[in-house]
């Protein structure tokens, strides 16, 4: 089993083997922070109680600082760790081992790599330091808003930022200023007034033959620092700047070399996805049966068939925590290619086979646009992706054999736990693990695990009687348990008492749901009047994880940690926190069970207006973050239609948009589930079109197809002309990614024609960009020039500058062709322009990926060559997988165009691994024969 970890460079982590340990914010993460950075060095008490209290701590300071240590070491030792908090008078000391802490990491590279330099292995050193500064997540200690960490955290930051500029700068002695251009200018951005940052980016630029823009960095930089400081810039920035104007900084390297990718980045390496959901730290069940389970699994390659383990039991017995757990123990060892996770909903509202597919798909490396449509062609991609790898897949809460069977992959190499409420008999070869409720035994050790087994044995009798109120389900017990340990006055017998007469009033139901309830009912009863209706409210959010920001907006709180006012709810443990926002800010999740006697408690409790209004809200929030992430992307409202539906703002932001959209997708999707049933037809609309950003830039085209069927199923019934047209426009882009050119513009037409009749400038204008890159493909360029034309015409007078760029950019190529080459670099560097204005950086890619295609038509194959290797990096830092292939190829042609066959090989081999390994076929056979053709031809074209 793999080492724990504990990280520091961003927020405080404690990743034990196989689950996390959830270190509480406040005092508990300060004292481990410092226990952490002072890690096997003794940190007196003293210091500790003025790190958490500073010039005024209470008369209990010592005894508060001993109880959190105790938790802490609990926490740690039921995650895993081997790690150990000794109490060394006049304090403590975090004795660590081998390589647990990253930031001991962090150093010992950063020496190895000083090392490296001074024997000349500048390469080595310069990759080292790359993965030195890649082990940071965000700032030290999670910025340490602790006075007393903070001094700590900052000198550890700029620790990191010196290892950034010592890499950039090894990286540029060897000749990859082209690569690093866009990262040393986002370095500058963000530390405008350090002046060696300033000085790698003139030296990239002029290297890459931006000589004015490399003066324009000094000066920009110049003025700064007489503005905000009064000073002039340091010796060597003047002397940069003397040797740029003398022509007497060092060329660049010959244009020929060809770029490799970055290390640690193989697009040929088939994905490994991490998907399993965490670990329970204090889990109790039957070792026995695990390991029966476990050997099912790890075994299941001695055999012809794949290993299968059912697991089933009734509510609240725990199949979906032993499911993760038995995971978690045989993942990293024995299925090292990768763990799949899907939650398959049940009865309730189950997935669709194709979409899980779809899915697992997609976290196997395969992009959106190669994942072919009908299940039978995803059924024979995905086990001949999986045929030759040892993958767990894991389908928690299955309805039926039929939506299981499809899922199991043909290799014995991998294995499949699955989870039902029902036996599922018609698995063929798999093992049936039935649950049942802990023994005496494992409910008092979890018991004991929760409210401290001090209190157990202090009242044994109360606690066996306790133990057999709840039936030894773990649910009720954990509930139950909760509730003591969060009362430490409360005696386990007046527990007891409690729920006994819970039990007398909910008589009429079954054993396991009566016990549920009744633990339930206790603590619902117990929770102050606002914690009870955020209970209530918040259940009727349809995601499977609820964002902190969601309870101020059920609320209508606009705190700015609304996170506080779910505690009482994890408290009682109601609510599973399951991870930390880079804000700091924590992300929640119901167990189904809960959320459905939360929701039978809204509707006794809370008015039917309130509960609308409550949704409305919580569904304008997510409308409200995806626009900011569109603006992020893009620059601004550009490329997109919005409606007239409410807005609820969220405190905070959602930080890198893609990523953020990425890790919501599921989230954004029921919203616009639940905006559709709820009848909110404008706001389904707008956040369905909104979160293309998404779909598009991930290749998320089934999340894409279903969430636009049902937002156009909504808008048509509450005869919503504009929302049918937008609906209609978004499917039309949908189909052009798919390929199916005519349904394209069976949507196109008739949302262009509500457009017309509404007047609505912008709307028309994207549907004719659409139908002009329609039309191009077709090869009727007259018509695509004219629709372009029409298009360009509607987006100027809108004022959407980055929709005109797009048009600029997909027409040039048309210009450059009819032989309008000076009209299309014109354009281009119109295009371009604009999009490094906004800050649209995929717009920047795809202009320049056109302007390097101009310059190869024109028989420009050194600038084209030039070109196209940014266009690579930028599209490699994006993680397009098809982009890269397309730009190795084009570079591939460009080579042997310019007679550099050897060069030309080398590209397309790279192209060919690519496609071979998403399993796009056509591209791969149409790769090989243009090295097969390579020794004789004369030139090659560049596609678009």
């Amino acid at each position: 089993m793999a080492p724990g970890r504990f990280r520091v460079l961003g927020p405080v982590e404690v990743d034990g083997p196989g689950t996390a340990a959830r270190i509480p914010p406040g005092r508990q993460q300060v004292i481990l922070g410092l226990l952490l950075v002072e890690a096997n060095r003794m940190v007196s008490t003293e210091t500790l109680v003025d790190a958490l209290w500073q010039e005024s701590p209470p008369d209990t300071a010592r005894t508060q600082v001993q109880i959190c240590v105790s938790r802490l070491r609990r926490s740690l030792a039921g995650a895993g760790m081997s790690a150990v908090i000794d109490t060394r008078p006049p304090g403590y000391e975090l004795r660590l081992n081998g390589d647990t802490l990253d930031l001991a990491d962090f150093l010992a590279r950063t020496a190895e790599a000083r090392v490296l330099v001074k024997e000349g292995r500048t390469a080595e050193a310069a990759a080292l330091l790359r993965e030195a500064a890649a082990l940071w997540r965000g700032p030290c200690l999670g910025g340490a808003p602790n006075r007393s960490l903070h001094t700590r955290a900052l000198r550890l930051d700029e620790d990191r930022l010196t290892c950034v500029e010592d890499h950039l700068e090894l990286e540029l002695e060897l000749g990859q200023h082209h690569r690093l251009v866009g990262e040393v200018t986002r370095l500058v951005h963000e530390h405008p007034l350090r002046e060696r940052p300033r000085a790698l980016l003139m030296i990239a630029l002029h290297r890459s033959g931006r000589q004015a823009e490399a003066l324009d960095v000094y000066r920009a930089g110049r003025t700064q620092l007489i503005e905000e400081l009064g000073l002039e810039p340091g010796e060597r920035l003047r002397g940069l700047e003397a040797a740029i104007l003398a022509g007497e900084v060092p060329a660049q390297p010959r244009a020929d070399t060809v770029a490799p990718a970055p290390r640690g980045s193989d697009p040929t390496r088939p994905a490994r996805p991490r998907q399993l959901p965490a670990d329970t730290a204090d889990f109790v069940g039957d070792e026995e049966m695990l390991r029966g389970a476990e050997s099912v699994l790890v075994g299941a390659a001695a055999r012809t068939a794949v290993g299968v383990v059912v697991i089933t039991g009734r509510p609240g017995v725990g199949k979906s925590t032993v499911a993760a757990h038995l995971a978690h123990r045989v993942a990293h060892e024995h299925f090292p290619d990768g763990q799949l996770y899907c939650d398959l909903h049940g009865t309730d509202q189950p997935s669709v086979v194709d979409d899980v597919l779809g899915r697992f798909l997609l976290a196997l490396g395969i992009p959106g646009p190669v994942i072919p449509d009908g299940l039978d062609a995803r059924l024979e991609m995905y086990r001949t992706l999986l045929a030759d790898r040892r993958v767990l897949v894991v389908l928690d809460d299955a309805a039926t054999e039929g939506q299981v069977l499809p899922l199991l992959p043909g290799s014995s190499t991998c294995a499949v736990v699955v989870t039902s409420r029902s036996r599922l008999t018609g698995l063929p070869g798999a093992r049936q693990v039935e649950l049942d409720v802990l023994d005496a035994g494992q409910s008092l050790r979890l018991l004991g695990l929760v409210v401290g087994e001090h209190r157990v044995a202090r009242e044994p009798e109360a606690a066996a009687a306790l133990v057999r109120t709840v039936g030894g389900l773990p649910l009720a017990l954990r509930i139950i348990a909760a509730r003591l340990a969060a009362r430490p006055h409360w005696t386990l017998a007046s527990m007891v008492l409690r729920l006994a007469s819970e039990r007398h009033r909910l008589d009429e139901l079954a054993h396991g749901e009566l016990t549920i309830r009744a633990s339930l009912g206790l603590t619902h009863d117990g929770l102050d009047r606002r914690s009870r209706l955020l209970f209530g409210l918040l259940s009727l959010t349809d995601g499977p994880v609820v964002p902190g920001w969601v309870a101020g907006a059920v609320l209508d709180d606009d705190r700015p940690f609304p996170s506080d006012l779910l505690e009482p709810l994890v408290d009682v443990q109601v609510l599973d926190v399951v991870s930390v926002e880079p804000t700091g800010e924590f992300r929640y999740r119901y167990q189904d069970i809960l959320r459905l006697f939360a929701r039978e408690k809204a509707e006794q409790e809370i008015p039917a207006a309130d509960r609308a209004a409550a949704v409305s809200r919580l569904l304008g929030g997510w409308l409200a973050l995806a626009e900011q992430a569109h603006r992020s992307v893009y620059g601004g409202d550009y490329t997109v239609l919005h409606g007239t539906a409410p807005r609820w703002r969220p405190p905070a932001g959602p930080g890198d948009p893609l990523e953020w959209m990425d890790g919501e997708l599921e989230n954004l999707c029921a919203a616009i589930h639940q905006a559709a049933a709820a009848g909110l037809d404008e706001l389904c609309w707008d956040l369905a079109v909104t979160s293309v950003t998404l779909f598009e830039s991930r290749g998320y085209l089934d999340d894409w197809e279903r969430t636009h069927a049902e937002a156009l199923a909504a808008v048509r019934a509450a005869g919503n002309t504009r929302g049918t047209a937008a609906v209609l426009s978004s499917l039309g882009t949908l189909h052009i990614n798919r390929g199916r050119l005519d349904s394209s513009r069976g949507a196109l037409l008739p949302a262009a024609e509500l457009f017309e009749e509404l007047g609505d400038v912008h709307g028309l204008a994207l549907c004719h960009r659409d139908l002009a890159l329609i039309a191009r493909n077709t090869g009727d360029d007259t018509t695509a020039l004219s629709l372009y034309d029409r298009s360009l015409s509607g987006f100027t007078e809108v004022d959407d500058i980055v929709g005109r760029a797009i048009v600029l950019t997909q027409r040039a190529l048309i210009l450059a062709t009819n032989g309008e080459m000076a009209q299309a670099r014109t354009d281009l560097a119109e295009a371009m322009a604009v999009h490094e204005s906004v800050g649209y950086t995929g717009g920047a890619a795809r202009t320049l990926n056109r302007i390097g295609q101009v310059q190869a038509m024109a028989g420009e194959h050194t600038a084209a060559t030039t070109t196209m290797r940014r266009v690579l990096d930028m599209v490699r830092d994006t993680r397009d997988v098809i982009g890269e292939g397309q730009l190795l190829r084009n570079l591939g042609q460009v080579s042997a165009a310019a007679g550099r066959y050897a060069e030309a090989r080398t590209y397309l081999e790279q192209a060919l691994s690519i496609r071979e390994r998403i399993l796009d076929r056509t591209a791969a056979t149409t790769i090989r024969a243009e090295l097969a053709a390579l020794p004789g031809q004369e030139a090659l074209v560049p596609t678009g």
